[in-house]
């Protein structure tokens, strides 16, 4: 990896082309390059038949260089770094901060391409390359580029091992407020490629990160206990300590609705305080229900029968059927 620095201070982690890639990338663009040449010479030697050999000369000479040097330029200026071999092979050409390339850096490139890769059948190229700590030749030292690999393999994730089951529930009493990401970060990578280290090397990590990871929560290692194992089930209690924070935050399933929605779909309302009934009574006044207490806070009242209606929109009554149609309709019938 090769870290580049952006003009805005960001860091990039870049995968530098080596010599293989590399030549067989100037490989295929010179194949494709020296068929369209050979076709096209022979399509001017039968269009130029009646020209005396000079102007045959000029002709083949600019052909040459229109399709050697001409044509790869303009290639890598609109395709910003790529051409067939470089797409063929996922490479590509950068500037020095990362950047895609434009047509001054793609025509040095160009320029000096011709001596050291067509003048010299590449020599030079794979001597500067090889002597380059990035692989670059003479052509991309003098316009400031880069070629790098844009097709990476992807890293496979590392399956994290779970905590033995004696092990369960064992620290659910830890303090973990105190432990930084950065630390959670190194148990996690290292669970995850601990199968891949050497077994005494691996151990030692493994105490090494226990011993931090205790010296955080205050509390030792216990005795028996495996510290890659600790390292596991403590991990294991902090991602259930962050899914149960999670779904009481509301951020599980449902998260947006009302919280005092029934899960069954009965809805809840809240009943204001009744004021007091006089002491002799006992009751309310509507029916012989029992009186609220006067200090009694509000409450979650289920609904018994229909659900109540909203006190915006009131029930409107029937219009009664005795009156007359001017005062039921507001419309008098002409005489």
């Amino acid at each position: 990896m090769s870290e580049l620095v952006t003009g805005e201070a960001v860091a990039l982690e870049l995968r530098p082309a080596r010599l293989p890639s590399r030549a067989l990338a100037v490989l295929l663009d010179l194949v494709v390059a020296v068929a369209v040449y050979v076709a096209l010479t022979i399509a001017l030697i039968a269009a130029t038949a009646s020209l005396d050999d000079a102007a045959q000369v000029a002709v083949s000479l600019g052909v040459f260089v229109l399709v050697l040097v001409g044509a790869p330029i303009a290639v890598e200026t609109l395709s910003h770094g790529r051409s067939l071999g470089k797409l063929a092979c996922g490479l590509r050409v950068v500037r020095d901060d990362g950047g895609p390339i434009r047509f001054r850096h793609a025509l040095v490139r160009g320029g000096i391409g011709v001596i050291e890769i067509l003048m010299t059948f590449g020599v030079i190229a794979c001597i500067a390359s090889l002597v380059s700590a990035r692989g670059r030749r003479l052509g991309d030292v003098f316009a400031g580029t880069l070629v790098v690999r844009e097709r990476v393999p992807v890293a496979r994730t590392g399956f994290l091992p779970p905590p033995p089951p004696w092990l369960a529930g064992r620290f659910s009493a830890l303090d973990l407020s105190a432990v930084p990401d950065g630390l959670w970060l190194t148990v996690r990578q290292y669970l995850a490629r601990m199968q891949q280290l050497d077994p005494q090397v691996g151990w030692a990590m493994a105490e090494r990160l226990a011993s931090d990871l205790a010296s955080q929560t205050g509390t030792p290692v216990p005795q028996g206990v495996p510290p890659a194992a600790y390292l596991a089930a403590v991990l294991q209690e902090r991602q259930a300590r962050e899914v149960r924070r999670a779904f009481a935050n509301g951020a599980g399933p449902g998260a947006g609705s009302n919280p005092y929605a029934d899960p069954s779909g009965a809805t809840y309302r809240t009943s204001s305080p009744q004021p007091a009934a006089p002491a002799a009574t006992g009751q309310d006044g509507l029916g012989g229900r029992p009186a609220a207490p006067q200090s009694a806070p509000a409450v979650f009242e289920a609904p018994t029968g229909q659900p109540p209606a909203s006190p915006a929109a009131p029930p409107a009554a029937s219009p009664p059927t005795d009156r007359p149609a001017a005062e039921r309709t507001g419309f008098v019938p002409p005489a």
